[in-house]
């Protein structure tokens, strides 16, 4: 990389050097090996493309390798002319592979879920192909606060609101302290010119509408600072989801047991246990039984057998059913029902 690279009048820009700052600070907390190989995963877009610049950057200070994939979905009509240009930009900036793979995205779940879906399953397969230590992504602190709102708007819990880790043992994402703003001003001071996604303007899409009219609805009748507070509230409700599925993950030990007919939970010393934990401790036994989650209403139906126990019958619920008997709950699959 030239040494005029993110550079602004024989100054290093402040937004390279915060987005190289957030990649080299992500590669000490995680302990990544000298010569390891980090697969960056590059949409051609500003923040995959400031990602990729500084983790070359990253890796010539740190003895590591990085290699690029780009993974065109085949959804617009320019993405394959797209996918080669951006090849070719990060091969000039000297990574040491950039693949580009055309996967056919189905339509389970809906667009975004399907060709998210299709791109991990690629993005798995080069990282395997290549033998890299992990997937980077561009996943931004703009990211994280959308992920939130979506969150919020499933009402599905704290699993929905903590947002994205910085690392899941798979994938790792970097620059969760950077915002957008920042990649697209790093981007522009690095001499790259990131590709504008119409995907990315399009109403029909509940992430883009987020984007660009909820989140700057609440900025403009709340005042600014709402990404920052919607990113924080996410890592603090993580560190607590952590340690209730930690306390509970404990008490299962004690409580939980494993036999020919299924899964059991001890009702008196589960029922005495805080609601948080309750729901956890019979998510633990329905996973372990049936290998399915449980929806917020199985698992209120299930807690009423603890703690508003009237006789109820067996509660069927996906894999199996539940019925509390001789002082447990037993989770049996669908096979022994």
């Amino acid at each position: 990389m030239s040494t005029k690279q993110g550079r602004e009048r024989g100054r290093l820009s402040p937004a390279v050097a915060e987005v190289r700052s957030a990649v080299d600070s992500f590669c000490e907390s995680q302990g990544i090996p000298e010569d390891a190989l980090l697969l960056v995963a590059v949409s051609g877009g500003a923040d995959s493309m400031a990602l990729a610049a500084a983790a070359r950057f990253v890796a010539e200070k740190r003895g590591l390798r990085v290699a690029a994939a780009i993974i065109d979905h085949g959804l617009q009509s320019e993405s394959a002319t797209v996918a080669e240009r951006t090849a070719e930009v990060l091969r000039e900036r000297g990574l040491d592979s950039v693949v580009v793979r055309t996967v056919e995205v189905g339509s389970e779940g809906g667009p975004e879920a399907a060709a998210r879906e299709a791109r991990y399953l690629e993005l798995m397969g080069v990282s395997a192909e290549l033998g890299a230590s992990m997937i980077l992504t561009g996943h931004t602190r703009n990211d994280q606060a959308e992920s939130v709102i979506l969150g919020l708007v499933r009402g599905s819990g704290p699993h929905s609101v903590r947002g994205m880790p910085a690392f899941d043992g798979v994938v790792g994402r970097p620059l969760l302290t950077v915002t957008r703003e920042t990649t697209v001003a790093a981007c522009a001071a690095e001499g790259i010119e990131p590709w504008a996604d119409p995907h990315n303007d399009d109403p029909s899409f509940t992430r883009v509408r987020i984007r660009n009219t909820v989140l700057p609805t609440l900025e403009n009748e709340l005042g600014p600072g709402i990404v920052d507070s919607l990113a924080r509230t996410a890592e603090l409700l993580r560190d607590d989801d952590d340690a209730l599925d930690l306390l509970a993950s404990g008490m299962a030990r004690s409580l939980m047991a494993t036999s020919a007919d299924g899964v059991s939970l001890e009702v008196d010393g589960t029922a005495s246990k805080p609601r948080a934990l309750r729901s956890r401790l019979i998510r633990l036994a329905a996973a372990e039984a049936f290998m399915a989650s449980l929806s917020h209403a199985q698992t209120k139906a299930i807690d009423a057998l603890l703690v508003d126990w009237h006789g109820q019958k067996a509660i069927d619920v996906t894999g199996g059913s539940v019925v509390r008997q001789d002082g447990r709950l037993h989770f049996r699959p669908r096979s022994e029902v």
